[in-house]
């Protein structure tokens, strides 16, 4: 099976794009053509798929993008046996065109819920933009095959789709976690906590537990980050591929998800969460409900209230000087994450859609 997987909103290192589908694709013995914006991030197509390049879709500077991919979908449809697209902006690629194989999109947020976190488009057009996104929905549900990444998302579509949830690889085995250093791993934002990561850090200076950031910044928090890391209040390491960012998680006294109490988020289970309990660290959260349950379920980690830096400080102490709770907790989100959030049991079930959608026989 050959497979068309296209983003120009997504970098192209993605975690649930790359990772984990295309990596599931590819080790099952298929050919993947991945289709994503390389240049304007800075980055190379990796050399087990087949790499082209495309404009990346950003604020309002979006229809060059989908007009590329438009092309590029047209160019290779007779090519490939399936499409995956991972934007909903990518729906105007496709919808319309004549004689086109199998195409899926995979459905990683609420777009419609994503809006209010959007500082470029003016609030008089959210509404608008709203009613469209919802009608875009519709026509997709009905005319493409749909995969979605939370359960909660089911709600929006009349008929029941595939749940691709947002799990991770889960090391064979990983190393205890530490006492002096807390890690943050995904887009910062001011609604993902980024200011109130700093004010940890500070807090944090005088106990000599060092606070680490990685992940691409947006435009409006990239200025205070730039000062915090000047001011050596932090360390920032920008956007790392998520092989490789994985790796910093190893031996951190905790993982951070400050997330602010914003609509989209309130459905969402962030895949930070799961990627800290992967690599054996207790899990530090707001009280967003997903997170909550997950964290409570395994007893993995502390919850704390919305924009408190002050109290995130204080559990981030309590952790470092109660050694043997930091390690429960460490172990036992470890083990929830191994038996129920390995991508490998969920990889199977993803690859088998696709060549049921495809027509072709594993």
């Amino acid at each position: 099976m050959h497979v068309l997987v296209m983003t120009v909103v997504h970098h192209p290192e993605d975690a649930r794009i790359l990772h984990r589908q295309i990596r599931a694709l590819v080790d099952a013995g298929h050919e993947v053509t991945y289709a994503a914006p390389y240049t304007a991030r800075g980055v190379m197509a990796r050399s087990w798929v087949n790499g082209v390049d495309l404009p990346r879709a950003a604020e309002r500077k979006r229809l060059s993008a989908v007009r590329a991919a438009r092309k590029v979908f047209k160019r290779m449809r007779d090519q490939v046996d399936l499409v995956v697209i991972h934007d909903p902006e990518l729906l105007l690629a496709v919808v319309g065109v004549r004689k086109r194989p199998p195409v899926v999109w995979d459905v990683h947020e609420d777009t419609p819920a994503t809006l209010s976190l959007k500082p470029w488009l003016p609030a008089f057009l959210r509404p608008p933009v709203r009613f469209m996104a919802r009608m875009l929905e519709g026509t997709a549900e009905r005319h493409l095959h749909l995969l979605l990444a939370e359960t909660a998302y089911a709600g929006r579509f009349h008929r029941a789709h595939l749940v691709v949830p947002n799990e991770t690889w889960v090391p064979d085995d990983v190393t205890p976690p530490g006492d002096d250093r807390i890690v943050y791993l995904g887009w910062l934002s001011e609604a993902r906590g980024v200011r109130d990561a700093i004010e940890v850090a500070r807090l944090l200076r005088p106990y000599r537990v060092a606070v680490e950031l990685i992940g691409y910044a947006d435009p409006q928090s990239r200025p205070t980050l730039n000062e915090a890391v000047a001011e050596g209040v932090l360390e920032w390491r920008d956007f790392m591929p998520n092989d490789e960012a994985l790796k910093r998680l190893d031996g951190a006294l905790a993982g951070l998800s400050l997330l602010h109490d914003e609509p989209n988020y309130r459905h969402s289970m962030p895949t930070k969460i799961v990627e800290y309990m992967a690599h054996g660290i207790p899990v530090i959260t707001t009280p967003s409900p997903r997170a909550v349950e997950l964290v409570e379920r395994y007893n993995s980690g502390l919850v704390v209230p919305w924009e408190d830096p002050k109290a995130v400080a204080q559990a981030v102490l309590s952790l470092r000087d109660d050694v043997r709770e930091r390690h429960a907790q460490g172990a036992r989100g470890y083990a929830a994450a191994r038996a129920n959030h390995h991508w490998p049991n969920s990889a199977r079930r993803f690859v088998s859609q696709l060549e049921a959608w495809a027509g072709v026989k594993s």
